[in-house]
């Protein structure tokens, strides 16, 4: 019996949610005294992976797995469990775009157990128990499976901080059929790679900001406060709807859910809809001009303001900090 661990990079390298998936797994596998593979397509070093838990690494080389099928990399992920000296007693994902595709395709194939959105360690390994967030993060449920086997999606950033234990990092070559990979049904045709942004999947800082802002010419104060901070930048609705800023940034129901430690919102009135997305942060802080706007029952901290008086005192007082 093993714990296993399938981890996504990005260009060959790794992110935070590659580690958070390992170290997840590895509190997993001493609960349990098993060991922890970790598979991983097309990574051009995986040295890094011992130092947060590995004790076998599976890579599949040569192979761009973001140009693959969901299906494709379920294949290649089933093709690599063949070559463990174990049977993978559970499977941990990160609840990325790529991983919340996978693993249901995952699950139906092995006809495992599926969990998503975990937020936390199981409390209880037989049966399987874990507490997962549930109606666009307004809830939190506790979920049993009897499966033998089972699936964890866990959401990014949600766990706490990533634990550094060595696995052995013993590395496993396997020999894949390509031909199994081909998905005749679906292909991807075209990718846009957004470069020199940092992933609101991987950020511990966010900055958004919506309608308030009246035009998508007066963000530059906004990327300059993220990049001061090391934020990732994202938006509201209405904005991404208006052309504003990319539908990438869009966070909330209908968008991307996150999950930081520090969430700055300016000039969002906070509709329901887009606190879904985030209100998972640990941390809120709302810049609005309005004193009733609803985004303030949500908040840790708030400033009643102009965004555009605001925001610049803020970069300045950020700015002498940091001198």
């Amino acid at each position: 019996m093993a714990i296993l661990t399938f981890v996504e990079n990005w260009e060959g390298n790794f992110k935070k949610t590659s580690y958070e998936a390992i170290a997840y797994g590895k509190q997993l596998s001493d609960k349990l005294n098993v060991p922890l593979y970790t598979i991983t397509i097309g990574a051009e070093n995986t040295d890094q992976l011992k130092k947060y838990g590995a004790d076998y690494i599976i890579n599949i080389p040569n192979i761009n797995w973001e140009n693959l099928s969901n299906l494709s990399i379920a294949k290649i992920i089933i093709e690599a469990m063949n070559a463990m000296k174990e049977t993978a007693h559970n499977i941990i994902i990160s609840n990325t775009n790529t991983g919340k595709s996978v693993a249901p395709i995952l699950a139906s194939i092995l006809d495992t157990g599926l969990i998503t959105n975990a937020i936390d360690y199981p409390e209880n390994h037989n049966p399987l128990t874990v507490n997962c967030k549930a109606f666009s993060s307004k809830a939190t449920a506790k979920y049993q499976s009897n499966y033998e086997q089972n699936i964890i999606t866990i959401v990014p950033n949600s766990i706490g901080g990533i634990i550094e234990k060595n696995g052995n990092g013993e590395k496993i070559e396997i020999d894949l059929n390509t031909d199994m990979i081909n998905d005749e049904k679906l292909k991807i045709k075209t990718r846009t790679k957004l470069s020199g942004k940092i992933s609101l999947s991987d950020a511990e800082i966010v900055v958004s900001a919506g309608r308030g802002l009246k035009s998508g010419e007066n963000w530059n104060m906004i990327e300059e406060l993220a990049q001061l901070l090391g934020a990732g930048t994202a938006c509201s609705k209405p904005v991404s709807d208006m052309g504003w800023r990319p539908h990438s940034e869009h966070v909330g129901q209908t968008g991307i859910a996150i999950n930081p430690d520090l969430y700055i919102a300016i000039g969002i009135s906070g509709a329901i809809q887009h606190l879904a997305g985030v209100s998972n942060s640990k941390n809120i802080v709302v810049i609005n001009i309005d004193p009733e706007a609803p985004f303030f029952k949500a908040a840790n901290y708030g400033i009643v303001g102009d965004a555009f008086n605001v925001v610049p005192k803020l970069i300045d007082a950020i700015k002498r900090h940091k001198n």
